[in-house]
C-alpha cells in the first residue's frame, strides 16, 4: 500500500512550529533563529519530506540553480571549487550548473544569456588562471573565484599565491637548507610571478618556463651546471616538481637527502604520484568555494559583499623533504 505523501504540515508538527514557519526554515528566509531551521531541518529528513521544487520557485520567484561559469576545460581547477560550492548550496538545496567557456568570449557571452534567461539565481566565475579578469554583465548576484574581477565593487575570494610561496621557502630554511632554488612557470603569468617574488635567500634568479615536466627537468640539467651545490629546489607546480625528482633520480641525486624538492598546488595526480612523494602547498581550493558560495548566498539574500577576500594556502609535508 502506498504511503501518503509527506506535507509541510507534518514536518511543522514534529518540529514543533508553524506550517509558515517550517517553510521559511527549508527555503532559508525570513528571520528564524539557526536552532529553529535546524529542528526542521532535522524533522524533514526523519520524515523523508521532499518540497515541492516547481512550488517553491513559483512562490519565491527563484529557481534555486547557480551557475558556475569556468574557463577550465579540464576541470583541473573548477571541479575542486565546485565541490566546495555545492557543499553549501547543497544544504539550501540548491542544484549548481557547471558552464565551461572553453576560453571563448562568444561561448561565455552564449552562457550569460542563457542563464539570464533561465532565471538562475546567481553565478560564480572561476577559470584557470589567476590574473584579475573583467567582470561580467548580468543582472545577477556575482562571486569571482580564483581570479579576482577586475572591479573593486565586485565580490572576489583568491588564494594567498605569496604568503603559500613564502612557507614553502621557510619550510626547506627550516630544515637548515640554505642554497635553494626556484623553478616555475610562464613570466606572464601572475600566479608564476607572485610565487616568484616571495622566494628570498635564493640561489641565482628564479627560472621562469613552462608548467611541464619537461621544463623541470631541463631547468634542473640548467641549475646544476651553473649552481651544482644547490641543496633544494622549489617549484612553482607540482608538474615542474615532479619533473626535477625524475631527472634528479636519472643523475643519481638523492632527493631529499642531497637535494629537497618542494611542489606547488597539492595536486594529488602529480604530488602523490611522484617519487617520492611531494612536499606541496596546498590551494585549498574546496575551502576557497566554499566561501565563494556563502558570499553568493549573502547577495542572493540582499546583503551583498564587496572587495577581495584572500585565503590561505597550506603547506602539505611529505618525502621530498622530509625523507622515509
Amino acid at each position: 500500500m502506498k504511503r501518503p505523501a509527506v506535507r509541510i504540515t507534518d514536518v511543522a508538527a514534529l518540529a514543533g512550529v508553524s506550517a509558515g514557519t517550517a517553510s521559511k526554515a527549508l527555503n532559508n528566509t525570513g528571520q528564524l533563529s539557526q536552532d529553529t531551521r535546524e529542528r526542521v531541518r532535522r524533522a524533514a529528513a526523519q520524515l523523508g519530506f521532499t518540497p515541492d521544487v516547481r512550488g517553491r520557485a513559483l512562490s519565491s520567484g527563484r529557481t534555486f540553480t547557480v551557475a558556475l561559469l569556468t574557463t577550465d576545460s579540464s576541470g583541473r581547477f573548477s571541479i575542486p571549487i565546485m565541490r566546495g560550492v555545492e557543499d553549501v548550496l547543497s544544504a539550501g538545496e540548491l542544484a549548481t550548473v557547471l558552464c565551461d567557456t572553453r576560453d571563448d568570449p562568444l561561448r561565455e557571452q552564449s552562457y550569460l544569456r542563457s542563464l539570464v534567461a533561465r532565471g538562475v539565481d546567481g553565478i560564480v566565475v572561476t577559470g584557470r588562471r589567476t590574473e584579475p579578469r573583467p567582470p561580467i554583465d548580468v543582472p545577477l548576484p556575482v562571486v569571482y573565484a580564483l581570479a579576482a574581477s577586475t572591479d573593486p565593487a565586485d565580490a572576489s575570494v583568491i588564494v594567498d599565491d605569496a604568503a603559500g610561496a613564502a612557507t614553502a621557502i621557510k619550510h626547506l630554511q627550516a630544515l637548515g637548507r640554505t642554497r635553494i632554488a626556484h623553478v616555475t612557470g610562464p613570466a606572464d603569468h601572475r600566479s608564476a610571478v607572485e610565487r616568484a617574488q616571495a622566494m628570498t635567500a635564493l640561489v641565482g634568479e628564479p627560472l621562469f618556463g613552462d608548467w611541464s615536466e619537461q621544463w623541470g627537468r631541463q631547468a634542473t640539467d640548467l641549475l646544476l651546471r651553473t649552481h651544482p651545490d644547490v641543496d633544494a629546489i622549489s617549484c612553482g607546480s607540482d608538474q615542474i616538481a615532479r619533473g626535477v625528482c625524475d631527472r634528479l633520480r636519472e643523475l643519481g641525486r638523492a632527493v631529499p637527502a642531497e637535494i629537497a624538492v618542494t611542489g606547488y598546488d597539492n595536486w594529488p595526480v602529480m604530488a602523490l604520484a611522484s617519487r617520492p612523494p611531494l612536499t606541496s602547498v596546498d590551494l585549498r581550493l574546496e575551502e576557497l568555494g566554499r566561501r565563494a558560495a556563502q558570499l553568493l548566498l549573502d547577495a542572493i539574500a540582499g546583503n551583498p559583499h564587496h572587495g577581495v577576500l584572500e585565503l590561505p594556502a597550506q603547506l602539505v609535508p611529505r618525502e621530498s623533504t622530509l625523507g622515509p
